[in-house]
């Protein structure tokens, strides 16, 4: 899965954004801020991210499980997001646990154990915001404005 991928958001209204995921599988998702300051009818952007921690958490359990060639029947996960203020006033994101439940039936803990050594390693998501995500933003401003916010920023 190396490589570069993209994903494209639209604004729908107020808030509320859909996110194409640019896979070819259609999958749209609506994403909107609760309330006050949107409707709250998708996810905000914090619950996202903890569900794509867990998810990601979830599917390398299930695949280094499954190479152990251990059945794993179902898997259930709970993520818990904790937001507060940073030392400038701002809402960040600060903690996010994770606790997964996988139902191997009857498998010894040795067995098992290997895999909960290695799992977390090979999440791409936990993996990259522990180790620090290089986050690259541009703005693009309106055509006819672009010229006057590029001479008013030298």
């Amino acid at each position: 899965m190396e490589g570069t991928f993209e994903v494209t958001l639209a604004r729908h209204d107020g808030y509320q954004f859909d996110v194409d995921f640019q896979d070819g599988s259609g999958t749209t998702l609506r994403m909107d801020e609760p309330e006050p300051l949107g409707d709250g009818v998708g996810p905000n952007a914090a619950r996202v991210a903890a569900a794509a921690i867990g998810n990601c958490l979830s599917a390398s359990l299930v695949f280094c499980l499954e190479r152990a060639r251990i059945d794993v029947a179902d898997v259930q996960t709970r993520i818990t997001g904790s937001v507060a203020r940073n030392e400038r006033g701002r809402l960040r994101l600060t903690q996010v646990k994770v606790e997964i439940d996988p139902a191997v039936g009857g498998v010894p803990p040795e067995k098992i154990k290997r895999c909960l050594d290695i799992f977390e390693d090979f999440c791409i998501v936990t993996a990259s915001v522990r180790d620090g995500l290089d986050v690259e933003v541009t703005v693009k401003a309106p055509a006819n404005e672009r010229e006057e916010l590029a001479e008013a920023h030298t």
